[in-house]
């Protein structure tokens, strides 16, 4: 089986769209296509055009053309979809980058989204209003509304209550034919009589067809449990206006039906209350049986764990120990919850609770808790499954993550049915978990597409599993959407009159079968066994990735050039296309790769932040930088670490020197220069770029009898670059100002001139210069610190960070090492006497202050020096990356972007960050001075604190 190509479009196609919809945004590069042929399922579809369209008439635009040329067209956005709903060999148009609005109305009582924003934008831009959406999917960190709402997700809480369908108040639709309908028009039943007649008679006549008290049970039935097989014949009992219908039939259409331009949604109230508790059962049936008695008293969640889930739990070295021991045989777990407004009514619900409990047989003696340093525990283990058996599958093979729904009184049945099948054909290992009270679990099994053995093992598995679940009178999905993956079974599932419902509507709606061919409705049996995606063996990064894109959303790169999944992607294309002996295709994408993917990553991992496997695809690109350093090259850069004293003072020098001289000017030299050497070489220059700093000095300086010291490494970019307030004292100067007015003892070591965190060799893939690095930090931290006895602080969290790592490369333990914000926060906060305060404070966290949880510091500082502290909800790494943002400005500036049009709508007394880099590009973003929050701090102590 071959890694699936870019499908052949008629001539004439990408002209039209690009005269349409704009060159820049129409693309049919290799690249580019090659980028986004896969999503999270465990299929592969390369597009034949990719339209990044900004507004709903790019969206008309691109359907025109697709509908002139008798071409398929597919919406993406996120791309969590596991169905295979997401992709195209035809059109592919992309909502990620431009549909991100978010309204708030009501005072959060409703809320006006467009289909790029992410569930966890809008819940963030609610939580202000204590708010939030019904639909609360595992994903919500990269999932999007508009898949969302085309896939009808639900998730751990809100059931078949309070999911896209039920919340729905009105959609602005872009139909095939390009009639756009906005639902909560007073007159738009009127309006799509006028302009689509045929559809509307097709509703009202199907309408009348699914009322038939024969269809109306059947329909009743199947969607009393969460189900999103199929078409969601159930508006057509709900609704009689054909506005209402067709709206409600576009929740759960996946796209085949038209464009959700844009949703207002009801929201629901956020409840601060919550008590859990873990209840441990001696068998699966005992679990099951205990359900509708929990399901009375209330409870809001109920994730079922089988007895593989929990084993796979007992083994996580963190929080294995709170799972009980086996009793042996078939035992499982319910986690459950009480989400409640106030605590009397938790205390309420945990009695109701605790009565049910006392009726149960169970292997443990739960109590509920709301204590977060238990909770958190629980859910790691619950939310970890996935990532469990998915991060340790062998390379090359595929996790397969499905879900069903049955009635909750055949769960247990299907579920002992489910683990017969594992075992029938040799699924190992494979577990079951699941929204219990809804009668919906989840399987995952591993599989090896590779080999045509694979193949035909889970084509017997699916049609197995199919006759179970239909035979407990189940759904096949009930969360991810029909997909290519069950469209096969959508007519055994609702029979052939119900079928032909939905293959009436789909023609009516769609006449030309363009949007979305293959989803819900097909003729082809098979489909669900093609378009495999293979997984071939690249590198440790990309081997485990499953291209789920939780990634993508903290990316900085995302709206330039690619997100991490994308350059994973990339990779697995180059290695397929050597595997299928195409090395034209593999030479074409790897010269393709190097701007977009190489070039402009950022490697500030912030995508581990976010990746349920914790892959850093920064570590990817640095090792492909490395690759590509010559010999000569990376001796270069060696030669600079040896000599690193002299280099910081000449760079200083240097900054000094250019500072007063036009940009433009010294441009036009370096521009020269990147010509001939590499744009990836030789930065750029801007006005906000200060003057150089002061050199950093050792020394010691002794704290009172009792108090603990600290060496002190003060980092070598403050040298380089100078603060951005002329006449300002040294932000060396400021840490030891608030390091003694703590009481602490500092030592700054000898030939701390030539120390670096070591990230510009790591970052560029200076291997043999890092090293060279690496060994000197190490030595001269072990010698400051007598061997870890003293906690090592710096003044740059990103360089902090990198001392981090520099031991962790080394293999040294016992060092302790921490960024001066959170030392100051924790030693100089508590005892500080209340200062004036400032009104207000923009603050810019930073990658690494988000990767080392240093963020709670910062925020504390800032509030030490402003009463309203504000980060933009829309907050994300600058892009500046060390040197990257004068390398390639253009990254900086789309980081930034949005995170800027936030900031800029007040204006704030200061502006705080912690990192001299990243100071200058939020500058160079906002035209505002950002500051380290510990100048500011210590500025102000001096100015109002006490003799």
């Amino acid at each position: 089986m071959k890694r699936t190509q870019q499908s052949i479009l008629p001539d004439g196609l990408i002209r039209q769209l690009q005269d349409s919809i704009g060159s820049k945004q129409v693309s049919a590069d290799l690249l580019d296509l090659s980028a986004v042929a896969a999503d999270a399922s465990h299929y592969l579809l390369t597009p034949g055009a990719l339209v990044r369209a900004t507004t709903a008439d790019d969206v008309a635009c691109a359907m025109t053309a697709a509908r002139r040329h008798k071409v398929s067209l597919t919406f993406r956005s996120g791309g969590t979809s596991l169905s295979g709903q997401g992709l195209t060999d035809g059109i592919m148009v992309d909502t990620r980058r431009a549909f991100r609005g978010i309204e708030v109305l009501d005072e959060g009582r409703r809320v006006r989204v467009q289909p790029g924003a992410t569930i966890r934008a809008v819940n963030t831009a609610l939580a202000r209003y204590q708010r939030k959406l019904g639909p609360d999917p595992a994903s919500s960190v990269a999932c999007t509304v508009g898949g969302v709402l085309a896939d009808n997700s639900s998730g751990m809480s809100c059931g078949t209550i309070a999911n896209s369908y039920q919340t729905l108040e009105s959609m602005v639709i872009v139909l095939a034919s390009g009639t756009v309908l906005d639902t909560a028009d007073p007159d738009a039943d009127d309006k799509l009589c006028s302009t689509e007649p045929e559809l509307v008679e097709t509703l009202l006549r199907l309408r009348e067809t699914c009322r038939r008290p024969e269809h109306a049970e059947r329909i009743r039935h199947l969607f009393s449990m969460k189900n999103t097989m199929g078409y969601g014949l159930n508006s057509f009992l709900d609704h009689d206006s054909p506005s209402q219908i067709l709206s409600h039939l576009m929740i759960g259409s996946e796209g085949t039906l038209g464009f959700i331009a844009s949703a207002v949604m009801r929201t629901l109230p956020v409840m601060p209350q919550i008590s859990t508790a873990l209840l441990h059962f001696p068998t699966l049936e005992s679990a099951t049986t205990a359900l509708p008695a929990l399901l009375e008293s209330g409870v809001t969640v109920t994730e079922l764990m089988d007895s593989a889930s929990l084993e796979l739990c007992r083994r996580d070295p963190r929080d294995g120990h709170i799972v009980p021991p086996s009793p042996g045989g078939d035992d499982a777990a319910l986690l459950v919850e009480y989400h409640c407004a106030d605590e009397q009514s938790r205390r309420e619900a945990e009695e109701r609770g605790n009565a049910v409990i006392d009726t149960l047989d169970l292997v443990n003696e739960p109590e509920f808790t709301g204590d977060p340093a238990t909770r958190g525990p629980i859910w790691n283990l619950r939310n970890g499954l996935y990532t469990k058996i998915a991060g340790t599958r062998k390379s090359g093979q595929t996790p397969l993550l499905e879900d069903i729904a049955v009635p909750v009184e055949s769960l247990a049945g299907v579920c002992g049915d489910l683990q017969h099948l594992f075992g029938k054909h040799g699924y190992p290992g494979s577990i079951i978990f699941g929204h219990a009270k809804d009668g919906n679990i989840h399987f995952l099994v591993v599989e090896d597409f590779r080999d045509r053995k694979g193949l035909d093992r889970y084509e017997r598995f699916t049609e197995d599993m199919v006759d179970l679940v239909l035979a407990a009178e189940g759904t096949l999905k009930a969360e991810h959407g029909t997909g290519r993956i069950m469209a096969p079974f959508v007519e055994r599932q609702y029979g052939p009159e119900l079928y032909n419902v939905m293959v009436k509507l789909k023609n009516a709606a769609d006449p030309d079968q363009m949007l979305n061919p293959g989803t819900i409705i097909t003729d082809d049996p098979q489909l669900h066994l093609k378009d495999i995606k293979l997984s071939p063996t690249v590198q440790e990064e990309v081997d485990r990735c499953v291209e789920c894109g939780y990634c993508e959303p903290v990316c900085p790169s995302r709206d330039l050039t690619l997100t991490p999944r994308q350059r994973i992607v990339v990779q697995r294309a180059i290695a397929q296309a050597h595997a299928d002996g195409d090395e034209e295709l593999a030479a074409q994408l790897s010269a393709d790769e190097q701007y977009p993917v190489i070039q402009t990553c950022a490697v500030d991992g912030m995508c581990q932040t976010n990746c349920p496997l914790h892959i850093n695809t920064g570590d990817l690109v640095r090792r492909l930088r490395a690759e590509g350093n010559s010999p000569a090259w990376q001796g270069v850069w060696d030669i600079a670490a040896k000599g690193w004293g002299p280099f910081v003072s000449a760079a200083s020098l240097g900054m000094d020197a250019v500072h007063p001289i036009p940009t433009r000017a010294t441009n036009t030299v370096l521009g020269a220069a990147r010509s001939i050497v590499g744009a990836d070489r030789v930065p750029l220059l801007s006005k906000e770029l200060p003057a150089g700093g002061r050199r950093r000095s050792s020394g010691h300086r002794r704290g009172p009898v009792g108090r603990p010291e600290v060496v002190y490494l003060p980092a070598c970019v403050n040298t380089m670059f100078g603060s951005a307030v002329p006449q300002e004292e040294t932000l060396e100067f400021s840490v030891l100002s608030l390091l003694a007015t703590a009481g602490v003892g500092v030592t700054v070591p000898q030939g701390i001139e030539a120390v670096c965190c070591g990230t510009p060799w790591k970052s560029k893939g200076m291997t043999t210069g890092y090293a060279t690095m690496r060994r000197r930090v190490v030595d001269i931290m072990q010698e400051a610190t007598h061997g870890g006895e003293l906690t090592v602080i710096s003044d740059a969290v990103s360089c902090s960070e990198g001392f981090v790592h520099e031991l962790e490369y080394e293999g040294v333990t016992g060092i302790r090492i921490v960024d001066a914000v959170q030392y100051i926060a924790d030693e100089l906060l508590p005892v500080l006497p209340d200062l004036p305060k400032l009104r207000s404070a923009a603050l810019h966290p930073t990658c690494s202050s988000t990767r080392m949880s240093w963020n709670d510091a910062l925020y504390r500082c800032a509030q030490a020096i402003a009463d309203d502290v504000v980060v933009a909800d829309d907050w994300g790494c600058c892009g500046f990356a060390g040197d990257r943002g004068m390398l390639h400005p253009e990254l900086t500036e789309s980081a930034t972007a949005r995170e800027t049009a936030q900031l800029r709508a007040r204006e704030f007394d200061v502006y705080l960050s912690a990192n001299r880099t990243c100071e200058i590009g939020m500058q160079r973003a906002t035209g505002k001075s950002w500051r380290h929050v510990l100048s500011v701090l210590a500025e102000r102590m001096v100015e109002f604190a006490p003799a």
